[in-house]
């Protein structure tokens, strides 16, 4: 005897499960990556007009929410700006905020400007090595323990693999922590973009340096509490990593991931 389901069962099977919140905000932000590295690459120009929402929405196959919200996420970041009759135009260069982390990866990422990463290489070299000089001044155990451990992680992962450059990021915030100042920490940000973009520059170009030597200096010079050999030791390690994306040709163009 063959038995059938009782309708709660197949009314059941039938519902299909709303998004989570976090697969809503990875679609936000992947759609505003898409976006904003188009923008960054020069794809749309300053002045011009993004698609409509609704336009937008069915050629991406998402909901007017999902591009609305990137739009606003793009919006805060100051690559865009929404006018009465004009709609979402695309605002100019000096109006983006270049400290975003997220800005920094599309403009670095996509290549679109082949001097920005000199210049974000010229702002390492004003601020970390000042920032490595007061973290052994200020340097508590605890974060003498936090670098050691990152540079241990750098140590167990191929250089410039992905799990080293994340313990790179690591060590980098790590120390901007130590140095004791909140507001300097907050420019971390910046120099984990630096570290991603060479990290994927020389996975590229199969550039293999390691950059282990460079970190294990400025950790020694930190934990030894000797201010001015950190900051020789962070100007060694910037001009290795400028040195290194000088060593080839432009990367190729890519889109950010992440």
């Amino acid at each position: 005897m063959e038995i059938s389901e009782s309708p709660s069962i197949v009314r059941r099977r039938k519902v299909s499960r709303r998004p989570t919140a976090s697969l809503k905000a990875r679609l936000h932000q992947t759609l505003a990556r898409e976006i904003g590295t188009k923008i960054v690459s020069g794809i749309y120009s300053p002045g011009e007009s993004l698609p409509g929402e609704i336009a937008a929405s069915q050629e991406r196959r998402v909901s007017r929410a999902a591009y609305r919200e990137a739009v606003r996420i793009l919006a805060a970041k100051g690559l865009v700006e929404s006018r009465q009759k004009a709609g979402t135009l695309v605002t100019e260069r000096s109006r983006w905020n270049l400290l975003d982390p997220d800005v920094l990866h599309w403009i670095l990422s996509s290549n679109s400007d082949p001097t920005f990463p000199e210049r974000l290489f010229e702002l390492r070299s004003i601020i970390e090595p000042a920032a490595a000089s007061l973290a052994a001044e200020r340097r508590t155990d605890e974060d003498v323990v936090a670098i050691e451990t990152a540079l241990a992680e750098m140590r167990r992962h191929p250089p410039d693999s992905p799990a080293g450059e994340l313990a790179d990021e690591q060590f980098h915030e790590a120390m901007f922590a130590a140095a004791g100042n909140d507001v300097l920490s907050r420019l971390a940000s910046i120099i984990a973009a630096s570290v991603k973009f060479v990290a994927e520059y020389k996975r590229e170009k199969h550039i293999e340096r390691d950059t282990w030597p460079d970190h294990k200096a400025l950790f020694d010079a930190i934990r030894a509490g000797k201010p001015r050999a950190a900051g020789g030791a962070m100007v060694n390690l910037i001009a290795h990593a400028r040195a290194d994306t000088n060593s080839g040709a432009a990367p190729k163009h890519r889109v950010a991931a992440g």
